[in-house]
């Protein structure tokens, strides 16, 4: 019998699709071809809910469900039919990065609450699911990984998880609370790009 998908099932779909065209969309920058760009997409799109359902002890999604795989393949078509648009488009990678990365931290807060755990441990879950996919991206295309330079990534996904913490607390229905914490994440990201907000540098010697 088909089910229709829940919520946060349509998140996580759409989710992968962005991911997976933010890591197409680079590594066609840098040449790959369309196999080698493929797996970079799917590293992205899936890495980071991989890492967190291990943590969390439960099989991985992408071997549950070959959605995850079929959704990456769509986003290698759209790729390559619009390619030429896209390149035109300075800011695509940063938009649907920032759209994967809203989508996942709700996805990954979401499932760890599910599966009975804390809120500390859900705000955890959500930033490695918005944000370890964009470091397996960067390694495979040889560059050094978003969340360890200056801007305002791995954060805006704590941020997010705070949102939706302080929203359960107030009593605030549950799809509420994931639609802001998702749109929390997305500004924070906006505006720490607009605005070049960025956390403090580690200095190992003193000037």
């Amino acid at each position: 019998m088909f089910e229709m998908p829940s919520f946060v099932q349509i998140l996580d779909f759409i989710g992968t699709f962005a991911f997976a065209i933010s890591g197409i969309r680079l590594a066609s920058a840098k040449s790959f071809d369309w196999f080698g760009a493929y797996v970079v997409g799917l590293a992205t799109a899936i890495g980071g809910g991989t890492i967190r359902d291990l943590l969390l002890d439960v099989t991985p999604a992408w071997m549950q469900d070959p959605m995850y795989l079929l959704c990456t393949a769509s986003a290698m078509l759209f790729v390559i039919l619009f390619r030429q648009i896209l390149i035109h488009l300075n800011n695509t990678f940063f938009l649907f990065d920032t759209i994967g990365l809203a989508l996942f931290t709700v996805v990954g807060a979401t499932k760890s609450i599910d599966l009975g755990y804390s809120f500390w441990v859900a705000i955890i879950m959500g930033s490695i699911t918005g944000a370890a996919g964009g470091v397996l991206r960067d390694v495979f295309i040889n560059e050094i990984p978003l969340i360890f330079r200056k801007e305002i990534y791995a954060m805006a996904c704590v941020i997010g998880g705070i949102a939706y913490w302080l929203c359960s607390l107030m009593g605030m229905e549950a799809y509420l609370a994931q639609i802001i914490c998702g749109v929390t994440v997305f500004v924070v990201r906006i505006i720490a790009v607009k605005y070049e907000v960025t956390l403090p540098i580690l200095k190992g010697e003193p000037e």
